[in-house]
């Protein structure tokens, strides 16, 4: 048997190209743009996405949530900058300004930590400015309190103020007022900083759902998140507008084809008894591999072409499918968990609705047990697997 025929994730490196060409032919001439791989690339592998968005021109650089994410790209030869979105802890900006990596700043206290790390390297940091327009988690508030205390940290030695940036937090649902208002505050707030002259060469608001319904709002550079992974924001961003390739399937095979009979339970708790004689089948996949509990009774996988309902409980390492309607099916046969087959389509977003979760929690979930291999031209390029190591 194959080693990654248990389960593995394939991820189409064409279509990140696709997706990424097609959000750059929406934007104004000369808007940058900001790949985000945060959480290993939405689970699809966040250096290797790195290395191939590295090729395009237009891309200024990445986001990530972390300084170990950031951190990880240096390692694997990203060049680029890289921004990091959320708090950064002080034991890590001698790693920041080493590194050059751009951290979000929004206090004073953090600040003057990183100019006097940027001073003892002999280095300058910069940096770009959160501002709380309505998530209410990190950032500057974007009114006059808020002005003596940017000015002060753009002042510190070898301190760069590089860039300025807020979040949305309802671009991807109906209503535009929200966005606006948030637009507003957060344009008003540059505004008033340059009065009082302090600048930042790069201003950027716009997250996926952002980048596509609210162009006004794109301004120097948007943030390219769940978007380069060909799935939106939710399903009120329509794919009309820019048109995106998948990038990530899921598969996995049969490895034990049975019987039961009336009667007869499957898995924990017995959550299904059979009412007639059925030939089900078992996939080594589980909970335990990022795949939904909750998909539980409700979900299903394609088989040949052909939808197969899941019995029973999901466990941590298998679930059992119901193949009454496919009789043709075999051990060994290809299980399609994430993607297509033939006619058919699951996709992360029906997953996530089935599962009651979305498709962003449904990728970034699918854990290390399962091999990435990465596709170009429909062949295989390179693989991340935890275990290789020990294969002989």
């Amino acid at each position: 048997m194959n080693k990654y025929e248990r389960v593995a994730a394939y991820i189409d490196l064409d279509a990140i190209h696709f997706n990424l060409d097609s959000m750059h032919s929406a934007l104004e001439p000369g808007t940058k743009m900001l790949a985000v791989v945060k959480t290993d690339g939405y689970g699809h592998g966040g250096h290797e996405i790195a290395l191939e968005a590295e090729k395009k021109d237009y891309i200024w650089g990445y986001a990530v949530a972390t300084a170990e994410e950031a951190l990880e790209l240096r390692h694997f030869g990203i060049k680029k900058p890289i921004l990091i979105l959320g708090y950064t802890f002080p034991e890590s900006y001698p790693a920041l300004v080493r590194e050059d990596i751009r951290p979000a700043v929004f206090r004073q206290d953090q600040a003057e930590a990183l100019s006097k790390e940027a001073v003892k390297q002999g280095k300058n940091i910069h940096f770009h400015l959160a501002v709380d327009t309505a998530m209410s988690r990190i950032g500057v508030r974007p009114d006059e309190s808020s002005v003596e205390l940017v000015k002060k940290i753009c002042g510190l030695p070898n301190v760069v103020s590089e860039g300025i940036f807020t979040h949305f937090a309802k671009a991807d649902m109906p209503g535009e007022e929200p966005t606006e208002r948030q637009i507003e505050k957060f344009s008003g707030f540059i505004e008033l900083l340059e009065k009082n002259g302090v600048t930042f060469d790069i201003h950027h608001c716009s997250n996926s759902a952002g980048l596509v319904l609210y162009r006004q709002a794109n301004m120097d550079m948007v943030r390219a998140g769940i978007t380069l992974y060909g799935l939106m924001p939710s399903l009120d961003v329509s794919f009309a507008k820019v048109p995106l390739r998948p990038v990530l399937e899921l598969k996995s095979h049969i490895v034990y084809i049975k019987y039961i009979e009336p009667g007869e339970s499957v898995s924990y708790g017995g959550t299904f008894t059979a009412d007639k004689r059925m030939r089900i089948a078992t996939i080594p996949v589980g909970y335990g591999d990022g795949y939904p509990r909750s998909l539980s009774n409700k979900g299903w996988v394609l088989i040949r072409g052909k939808k197969a309902p899941i019995l029973g409980r999901v466990c941590m390492d298998q679930f059992m499918v119901d193949l009454s309607l496919i009789p043709e099916a075999e051990e060994g046969d290809i299980v399609t968990l994430i993607g297509r087959d033939g006619d058919e389509e699951i996709t992360a977003d029906r997953l996530g609705d089935l599962s009651g979760r979305f498709n962003y929690e449904l990728v970034c979930d699918l854990g290390r047990r399962i091999p990435r291999i990465f596709m170009k031209d429909g062949k295989t390029v390179s693989v991340r697997d935890a275990f290789s190591g020990f294969y002989n």
